[in-house]
C-alpha cells in the first residue's frame, strides 16, 4: 500500500480496494490519466473515494439525475468553490472540461454518479476522450481523471467494444459486496451460525447496517427472529423496499414486473434459462434480454455445470433480493397490512430451503475456491456446483462443491473433492455414498479420480459413523469462519 496514502481508520476492510486508488493517485507516470471506478449502490465507493480526494486535496464532484443545464451549472459552482476562482458558467461539456484541466492541472479529479451526467450529455464520454488525447486540455498538465458510478449497464459500456474511452483507463476497480466472513466482521457478530443466517438476509452491503438500520444488528441466534421483524419485514425501514429499488434503479430496466418474476424464478430454485422461461410462462429465447439486462447490472450471474459442458446455471447474486423474492414478494399482502408476525411465521421452512440452504451452498464454495494447498492437496483451480447422472438409477447426484484442479492439456481432469452441503440436518453415511457414487461415475466418463477426497459441509451437525470415517473431510461452520 502507498505509504504516503495511507488508509483511513473509519474505512473498515478494503484494503485493496484502497491501494489500487491510492497508486493510480500517487502514480509518477504520466500516462496514468482515467480510472473507472463501478460497484452497486450502498458498497461504500462514495466514502472510498471522498475519503482518497480528502488526502490528496483533489476536486470531487457528486452529479445528480437533472438535465445537462442544470448539471454544468451544478459543476461549475463545485470547480468555482474548489479553486476559489469566483463563479464559472459554462455552455457546454467541452468548455467545462477545458476549463476543468485548466484550473486543476495536476492532482486528483473526481466525478462520482457519472452515469447521471452521461444520460443526460451522451456526447460527454467522446469530449472526455478528446480531452485525454495528445494534444488535449488534459495532456497540459499532469491531473488523473476518476469516473464513478453505480449504473453498472453504463459503466461497463464505457470501455467496451468501440466505446471513446475503450484503452483509456489506467484503473478499472469494481467495488464489490464484503465478504461473508468480513460482512461477521462489520456486524460484530462471532458466532458462525447467526452470522450466516445474517448474510443470508442482507449480504455484504455496508450500508445496510449503518443507513438502513442505524446499526441495529441481532444480539443473539433467539433474536434472528425478531430482528428480521424489526427490520427487514419493517415497513418503517429503508430495507423493506430495498430490493424493488435495486431494480428500478437500473436505467436499461423498463418492465420491472418481468424481471421480477426472472428473480423469483431463480429464487425458486430454477436455475437454467429453461427453468426460469418454464417458471413464468415465456419461451426461452424471449427473456434472453432481461437475463442479459440483469447480468450487465451484476444482479445475477452465470455459472457453468462443473461435470455439464453447455449447462449454464443463473444464480442471484444479491441476498437481499433471493429473500424478497422467496419470502417478501409472497407474503406482500399480509406485510402491506403491518401483520409481519404472520408472514414471517408462514415462511420459515420456504426461508430454510429457499434462501439459508442455497446462501449457505454459496458461502461452501467460496470457502473452497480461497482454501489453501493443505485443504484439498494444492490451489483449487476451478470450483463450481454439479450435476452427475447416473443411468443405472435413472436420477441426477446434484455435487453441492465440486473442486477441480487447474486444466492440463492432453490430460484428464482431476478432481481435487467431491462435497455436499447441508445447513440444517445433521449429516450421515448416506450423504458419503452418494458422493462416492458420483465419484465412481465421474471416472468412468474420464476424469481423474484417484485423489478425490469426499467432503462434508455442514451447519448443523455429523453423526458419529462419519466423524469415524477417516476418508471423508468434515467442514464445520468454526472452518468456513475461522
Amino acid at each position: 500500500m502507498s505509504e504516503s496514502l495511507a488508509k483511513p481508520a473509519h474505512i473498515f476492510d478494503r484494503d485493496r480496494e484502497w491501494e489500487g486508488l491510492a497508486r493510480f493517485a500517487t502514480s509518477p507516470s504520466p500516462d496514468v490519466r482515467l480510472g473507472i471506478v463501478s460497484g452497486r449502490r450502498r458498497q461504500g465507493k462514495t466514502y472510498l473515494l471522498d475519503a482518497l480526494a480528502r488526502q490528496v486535496d483533489g476536486f470531487f464532484f457528486a452529479a445528480t439525475e437533472a438535465t445537462e443545464i442544470e448539471s454544468l451549472a451544478r459543476f461549475g459552482q463545485a470547480l468555482a468553490a474548489h479553486t476559489g476562482g469566483g463563479r464559472y458558467a459554462f455552455d457546454d461539456w467541452e468548455e467545462a472540461l477545458e476549463r476543468l484541466f485548466a484550473v486543476i492541472p495536476r492532482g486528483l479529479i473526481v466525478i462520482d454518479e457519472f452515469p447521471y451526467l452521461s444520460k443526460a450529455s451522451p456526447a460527454l464520454p467522446s469530449l472526455i476522450q478528446h480531452a485525454l488525447d495528445p494534444r488535449g486540455p488534459a495532456r497540459q498538465g499532469e491531473a488523473r481523471l476518476l469516473l464513478c458510478g453505480s449504473a453498472l449497464g453504463v459503466m461497463g459500456r464505457l470501455l467496451a467494444g468501440n466505446a471513446p474511452l475503450r484503452g483509456r483507463a489506467s484503473l478499472e476497480l469494481i467495488v464489490r459486496p464484503l465478504d461473508y466472513r468480513a460482512s461477521a466482521k462489520f456486524w460484530n457478530i462471532g458466532d458462525p451460525r447467526l452470522a450466516v443466517l445474517v448474510h443470508s438476509v442482507v449480504g455484504g452491503t455496508p450500508a445496510y447496517r449503518r443507513e438502513f438500520v442505524a446499526g441495529d444488528a441481532p444480539e443473539s441466534l433467539e433474536d434472528f427472529g425478531p430482528w428480521v421483524l424489526r427490520t427487514v419485514l419493517n415497513p418503517q425501514t429503508p430495507l423493506f423496499r430495498e430490493a424493488r429499488y435495486l431494480l428500478a434503479e437500473e436505467t436499461d430496466i423498463r418492465d420491472t414486473a418481468l424481471y421480477h418474476g426472472v428473480l423469483g424464478a431463480i429464487a425458486s430454485g430454477n436455475a437454467t434459462r429453461g427453468g426460469i422461461a418454464n417458471h413464468i410462462g415465456r419461451k426461452s429465447p424471449d427473456i434472453g434480454h432481461q437475463l442479459t439486462v440483469l447480468e450487465d447490472a451484476r444482479l445475477i450471474g452465470r455459472e457453468a455445470d462443473a461435470f455439464r459442458k453447455g449447462k449454464t446455471l443463473y444464480r442471484i447474486r444479491e441476498p437481499l433480493i433471493v429473500f424478497y423474492e422467496a419470502v417478501m414478494r409472497r407474503e406482500w399482502t399480509r406485510l402491506d397490512r403491518g401483520d409481519r408476525d404472520a408472514a414471517w411465521a408462514n415462511s420459515q421452512a420456504t426461508f430454510l430451503s429457499q434462501v439459508v440452504g442455497p446462501h449457505f451452498e454459496e458461502i461452501c464454495r467460496e470457502w473452497a475456491m480461497s482454501a489453501g494447498p493443505e485443504v484439498f492437496g494444492e490451489l483449487p483451480g476451478e470450483v463450481a456446483a454439479g450435476t452427475v447422472a447416473d443411468p443405472h438409477n435413472r436420477t441426477q447426484i446434484e455435487v453441492d462443491v465440486a473442486v477441480l484442479a487447474q486444466e492440463e492439456p492432453g490430460r484428464p481432469r482431476r478432481i481435487l473433492s467431491l462435497g455436499e452441503a447441508k445447513w440444517d440436518r445433521r449429516m450421515t453415511a448416506g450423504h458419503v455414498a452418494r458422493l462416492r457414487r458420483a465419484r465412481d461415475l465421474l471416472a468412468v466418463k474420464g476424469y481423474d479420480t484417484r485423489d478425490t477426497l469426499l467432503t462434508c459441509y455442514s451447519g448443523a451437525d455429523f453423526d458419529a459413523d462419519l466423524r469415524a470415517d477417516r476418508d471423508v473431510r468434515l467442514i464445520t461452520l468454526a472452518d468456513l469462519y475461522g
